[in-house]
């Protein structure tokens, strides 16, 4: 009977198609340090703009995945080709996407690494690994990963951490069972009038509504191999997707806002919400958190690594190959990059929270030229974008503009 149930699980998970590595990326560490500093410094108060995130991310992922599926080819080379100043713009995308996701991805490596070594502890009453020794552990098995794997292998690595986040995340809400009230209360839009507020919202809206996202959403259908035919599992899977970053997402927000929030403690480090649970469920609460958070981290690690050779072959137009010279030396530069986490001498948490408010203020770049391709009529043929669609892309070049503002205002 488990059996079949664990089956129909992993089926229905299987089923999000390019969303997984999508939610994989997307719901990674920089989602649960920046919804668990939300929810411990406001409670559920900002609950509302990640609801916002969500319904602006299936949009963007729907208008993407459209216009891929109808041109056949991916995003940057879109742009690059469909206006004047198309190739400036590719540019700017593209570096200031990897730049962004590198600094990512050195607050990962240290916040995952951090986390096996307090894992390491629960696990053997006290015994304490140095972070020097985990990071380069953790370099050479995702080194051994890349250089053997192809895109298939990701996704069912991805599979398996995506379902080890939704239950042991959703173990825990329950373990804390926050307060319903706060949480519909979170919907109604209100704005802290505190310092930082406009920065954490910023990166609340860059963690979920990621300018990353829909540029790469265009590459994982197109590796999927979906047509025009496919137009319709591709906006199921786009709903798919956003609903189940809402769902964890609000999940984390919800356990922040339900322990640290209520006993007024804030989040400067991943480890503080370890601490907490502890004492509330023993080591079974602090362990499940961990592997869903260390699963969160390594999940995101494999789209961040592939994000620099993916986002060049998309502008040249050339072929993906992950066994081929360059994917070969942009991951190993990529990987080498992660390991400067050992020599993170600030939180990793401040360098994550920075990572999403930067991602944010990138956004307008990359949802005002999807509006206007798909409202092409020569480029899109009879695809292009319905009254709603169009109502839909209005409101979330306006979200973009609100939070690049929140970005710049948070940085300054």
């Amino acid at each position: 009977m488990s059996n079949s149930i664990i089956k129909k699980i992993l089926i229905a998970v299987s089923a999000v198609g390019p969303g997984l590595f999508l939610i994989g990326y997307n719901i990674g560490t920089g989602s649960v340090t920046t919804m668990a500093k939300a929810g411990a410094e406001y409670g559920m108060t900002l609950l509302w703009a990640v609801v916002l995130s969500c319904i602006f991310t299936y949009i963007l992922m729907a208008a993407y995945g459209q216009v891929t599926l109808v041109s056949g080819k991916t995003a940057l080379l879109n742009i690059k080709s469909q206006f004047k100043w198309g190739k400036p713009l590719a540019l700017y995308i593209m570096a200031a996407l990897i730049t962004g996701e590198l600094l990512a991805l050195v607050g990962i490596m240290g916040i995952v690494a951090d986390l096996i070594q307090e894992g390491l502890r629960l696990m053997t009453d006290g015994a304490m690994v140095s972070v020097a020794w985990i990071v380069p552990v953790l370099i050479i098995a995702l080194f051994s990963m890349f250089w053997f794997g192809q895109y298939k292998i990701f996704e069912k690595v991805l599979t398996v951490f995506v379902i080890m986040m939704v239950f042991c995340f959703v173990g825990v809400f329950f373990m804390i069972s926050p307060d319903l009230l706060s949480i519909v209360q979170g919907l109604v839009p209100s704005m802290p009038d505190e310092p930082g507020a406009f920065g954490l919202v910023a990166a609340m809206a860059g963690t979920t509504c990621s300018a990353a996202v829909f540029i790469i959403r265009s590459t994982v259908v197109t590796e999927k191999g979906w047509t025009i035919d496919n137009l319709k599992d591709e906006k199921k899977d786009a709903f798919v997707s956003s609903a189940m970053m809402l769902l964890l997402s609000g999940l984390i927000m919800a356990v922040s806002a339900g322990t640290l929030h209520l006993m007024g403690l804030k989040v400067d480090n991943t480890l503080d919400l370890i601490g907490l649970f502890e004492p509330i469920g023993g080591k079974v609460a602090s362990l499940m958190l961990i592997l869903g958070i260390a699963g969160a981290g390594l999940s995101t690690i494999f789209p961040i690594v592939l994000i620099a050779p993916w986002l060049i072959s998309d502008y040249m137009g050339k072929p993906r190959d992950i066994q081929s010279p360059m994917y070969r030396v942009l991951i190993i530069l990529g990987l080498l990059v992660a390991f400067c986490a050992i020599f993170l001498e600030k939180s990793p948490t401040i360098l994550m929270v920075f990572s999403m408010a930067f991602q944010a203020a990138i956004l307008p770049a990359v949802a005002i030229p999807v509006f206007l391709l798909l409202n092409k009529k020569s480029f899109m043929n009879d695809y292009t974008a319905s009254s709603r669609m169009n109502a839909g892309l209005i409101a979330v070049i306006l979200f973009s503009l609100v939070t690049t503002y929140f970005a710049i205002r948070g940085f300054f």
